[in-house]
């Protein structure tokens, strides 16, 4: 019988049973297909037990319950807060940071607060996942968190703290450019090329020549490189992306299909404004 055709509560079962989590995330993501009350309320009564593995478990199945809409989303959200009142283990706050950064458009100003107060959490774990719940928000304390965190000594929460700044919110001030430029010195190549997505999409002239530079020594690492000069929209890298296309030829340093696409899309882009 295939997974699909299991019962709610066999589910369940085998997610509280099994000993290894080698299907795990396939029965929650069964389950996450199933927005009934059922789900739900099981889900629920295990986030109010006192074992970790039960508590992750009904958090995982909660975070994406339904989809579009989301299933009691509120509900959910105020359950994760609620978590967040009690002292939870790391990977406790780990799921609820996760759950919430799938329902995080709904966030109000105390509930963007109360996470805020994780930032300086000891685990690299909560703050990663701190990075998740605040990305995308355009409220003053979530981009100040953000901002603080690009900075953080662990380079994966450097890493999507300066994509969430870079690329997923519209607001542009002094801070964030700041911030930006600053990560351009980071040790970390794909913080950098985040922060060089940011700057392009701000379309702040000083990161043309850092654009110039990248796109002559691009590689099979260099996609984001190539959707930041379609962002930025100069028309100038229609010839530089042709003379990097007949000179990829005899290298094949990058993929040829990521520069035509990006010479393609440039082309319309400067036709469109003729």
């Amino acid at each position: 019988m295939k997974r699909k055709d299991w019962t709610d509560g066999k589910l369940f079962e085998r997610l509280l049973t099994n000993r290894t989590k080698k299907t795990y995330w396939d029965n929650i993501r069964e389950l996450r297909k199933r927005p009934n009350q059922y789900v739900f309320d099981r889900a629920v009564g295990l986030t109010k037990t006192n074992n970790d593995k039960e508590i992750i478990i009904g958090i995982d199945i909660l975070a994406q319950l339904g989809f579009n809409p989301r299933f009691k989303q509120n509900e959910i959200i105020e359950i994760c807060f609620s978590l967040l009142d009690k002292e939870q283990t790391p990977k406790v706050l780990e799921s609820i940071l996760f759950a919430i950064s799938h329902n995080n458009e709904i966030l109000r100003k105390d509930h963007v607060l109360t996470l805020t107060k994780l930032k300086t959490h000891r685990f690299c774990i909560v703050r990663y996942g701190l990075v998740q719940a605040l990305s995308g928000l355009e409220q003053k304390d979530a981009i100040e968190t953000l901002i603080e965190l690009s900075t953080d000594k662990d380079q994966d929460i450097r890493d999507w703290a300066t994509f969430s700044l870079g690329t997923q919110i519209e607001t542009n001030n002094d801070s964030i450019t700041k911030v930006l430029w600053e990560r351009m010195k980071d040790s970390s190549e794909m913080v950098r090329f985040e922060a060089i997505a940011g700057l392009a999409k701000r379309k702040d002239k000083r990161i043309k020549d850092t654009l110039i530079q990248e796109l002559k020594n691009i590689d099979d690492n260099g996609s984001i490189i190539l959707e930041s000069i379609e962002e930025f929209g100069d028309s100038d890298f229609i010839e530089l992306l042709e003379k990097q296309i007949e000179l990829n030829k005899k290298t094949q340093q990058v993929n040829d299909k990521w520069l035509t696409d990006t010479l393609g899309k440039l082309k319309t882009k400067a036709q469109q404004c003729i």
